[in-house]
């Protein structure tokens, strides 16, 4: 089985769903027209598949290497090739600002291309993708000469990057870290200390690596309002644009060894008077990585896209392919000794439960992603205002729920699979292993809910979360009276209802008592994106229809409304049980000490 980049969904997105097109006119949009667009889909997806796919088995069972008397890390077999061939199709520069060297195109193209490209090869694909977060934290918050020293290098690919948070003793509270940076006197700062869990830390593949590094200068305050953001680089940049002398106080001491994603090099990274150079004002370095962490999260709500794509992919094949049993009303391949296993109704929810979330998933980001390009682009305030709020309001479900579910299709793949999933020699086993990682990482699934009900949704007085319900009402409005989509308007109706019925118990109960919020996020945030997904299958159900009524008998449309209708039927009825969990509240959940577990 090989991958096979989904272009067709991809283009029906894009052009029929979201239409994006209409925004012609806008900087991005105007050197992105569908046709262009078109053609980097499918120039995607035959590097994609033909270039990176192939590596992914090679990067599981190969791993990185580290020799520790250099601190130089190894890449598996054909990574640096690859990589060389990704810079040089200018993939790297893709969405970034044509003033460094950059193409300019929408965000949300480019969001295609990473998610072939994670699909692929999960490992691989997060060395460019971790540098360009870099790239946007230093392009936001940096200096006009820091900007020109590293962003032209970070766009061409010559250069990686990275974010350094974890601590050995900190996670997710940033407030607790030790890393410290000693400020000198020509302007640069000292810093010292050890961050680990560095995916893309070390390697062989890019001329420089330019660490972003929090660390808190002496004497400043406790907590988060004392941390710094400094840039580290391997190696000093020299005025010509080329490398300089190494950054003697900067090594990788250690590579985990991990569950999955063994192609890429998750380091331990010490620092010991490594030289370093503020990015912003001192003690506000957060605000600045937190550019970088918003990417990620969504990067990572990609992953589970991507990684669930692949291995539903690999499970369709598999199902076609091998024969068990005869089905229920008859032998489907009568001249031979079994039927396929794609004739047996279990074997078909697993595979359609799969295929709806990841085609709901898909749209879903996508049409976040969009937005995302609007908060910047557009010229109407109210329009930018909407879609930052958005943004802002998405991210964690997106990178909560989609990470859960990308897993799930993952395991389903397996299942599919039978005694051959558990083993290695075939593709399922890696890509659940790979996939379990995104449910972790840029802040567990837990702590992406706590956001969602302990910040995003009161940001603004509800704000985000008001509009979104206003925006379903109007399309509701707008296709109730059509037959040919009422189950999904009726559907989308329900569900918007039961979201709206959560977020009001959370307002009157979350307030009072929040362990009360904390104990209803994760089935909250679940919720949200079974919402999320209904108005996406809306939306897809609407312009397939729109196809078939113009003529067209092409079965991709026909298709696509029979997936959103077992979503509809099958998976969406979830959202009563979400529901009915959060509103039991804190009480029982809380009741036990400690020591009774």
């Amino acid at each position: 089985m090989t991958y096979q980049p989904p272009v067709r969904d991809h283009a029906f997105i894009l052009r029929d769903v979201l239409n994006i097109d209409q925004h012609g006119d806008l900087p991005g949009f105007s050197d992105a027209p569908f046709d262009v667009v078109e053609q980097i889909l499918d120039a995607a997806a035959q590097f994609t598949g033909d270039v990176l796919a192939p590596l992914n088995t090679v990067g599981d069972k190969n791993g990185c290497k580290l020799d520790p008397a250099t601190n130089t890390v190894t890449t598996p077999p054909g990574f640096k090739d690859a990589y060389k061939q990704l810079c040089e199709g200018g993939w790297t520069g893709l969405g970034s600002d044509p003033a460094y060297g950059g193409q300019g195109l929408p965000y949300v193209v480019n969001l295609a291309f990473s998610e072939m490209s994670s699909s692929a090869n999960m490992a691989f694909s997060m060395y460019p993708g971790l540098a360009h977060g870099a790239y946007s934290a230093i392009h936001f918050g940096g200096t006009d000469e820091q900007k020109q020293t590293y962003l032209p290098k970070m766009v061409t690919g010559e250069w990686t990057g990275t974010m350094n948070l974890t601590e050995p003793h900190c996670g997710t509270d940033l407030g607790l870290l030790r890393t410290k940076a000693v400020p000198q006197a020509d302007g640069t700062y000292r810093i010292t200390g050890q961050k680990i869990w560095i995916s893309a830390g070390e390697h062989d593949m890019s001329d420089n690596i330019v660490h972003l590094v929090l660390a808190r200068i002496e004497g400043a305050p406790a907590g988060v309002k004392g941390i710094s953001l400094f840039i580290v680089p391997k190696f000093f940049p020299k005025a010509d644009g080329s490398v300089g002398e190494r950054n003697q106080g900067v090594k990788c001491v250690g590579l985990e060894e991990k569950m999955g994603i063994h192609g890429n090099a998750t380091c331990v990274m010490q620092y010991d008077d490594a030289v370093g150079y503020l990015i912003g004002e001192e003690n506000a370095g957060l605000k600045i990585m937190f550019v970088m962490m918003n990417e990620a999260r969504l990067g990572v709500g990609m992953q589970g896209v991507a990684q669930g794509e692949a291995a539903y992919q690999a499970a369709v094949a598999f199902a076609k392919d091998r024969l068990q049993g005869r089905s229920l009303t008859g032998p489907k391949n009568a001249d031979g000794p079994a039927d396929p296993i794609i004739v047996h109704p279990d074997v078909r929810r697993m595979l359609l439960e799969s295929k709806a979330l990841i085609e709901g998933g898909r749209a879903f980001l996508f049409w976040t992603a969009l937005h995302g390009d609007l908060s910047h682009v557009h010229p109407d305030e109210k329009v930018r205002e909407k879609s930052a709020d958005y943004m802002s309001l998405m991210t964690p479900v997106l990178k909560g729920y989609l990470t859960d579910k990308g897993f799930q299709v993952c395991s389903n793949a397996v299942q599919v699979h039978g005694g051959s999933g558990f083993t290695e020699h075939f593709p399922v086993s890696q890509f659940m292993r790979d996939c379990r990682i995104a449910l972790i990482y840029e802040g567990t699934n837990g702590v992406q809910a706590l956001d969602l009900v302990g910040r995003k949704l009161a940001s603004k007085g509800g704000r985000a979360v008001m509009t979104f319900f206003q925006e379903i009402d109007q399309f509701i409005g707008e296709n109730d009276a059509d037959e040919a989509i009422k189950p999904f308007i009726e559907a989308l109706a329900g569900v918007k209802g039961q979201l709206q019925d959560g977020t009001m118990w959370l307002m009157q109960n979350g307030l009072q008592n929040p362990d009360n919020a904390g104990a209803a996020s994760t089935d909250y945030m679940h919720l949200f994106g079974l919402t999320g997904l209904a108005y996406m299958w809306a939306l897809m159900a609407k312009a397939a229809q729109a196809k078939i009524a113009a003529g067209s008998s092409d079965p991709f449309f026909t298709t696509k409304l029979t997936t959103g209708r077992y979503f509809i039927e099958r998976i969406l009825p979830d959202a009563a049980s979400h529901l009915a969990k959060l509103k039991t509240g804190s009480a029982t959940l809380m009741a036990l000490p400690a020591e009774a577990f």
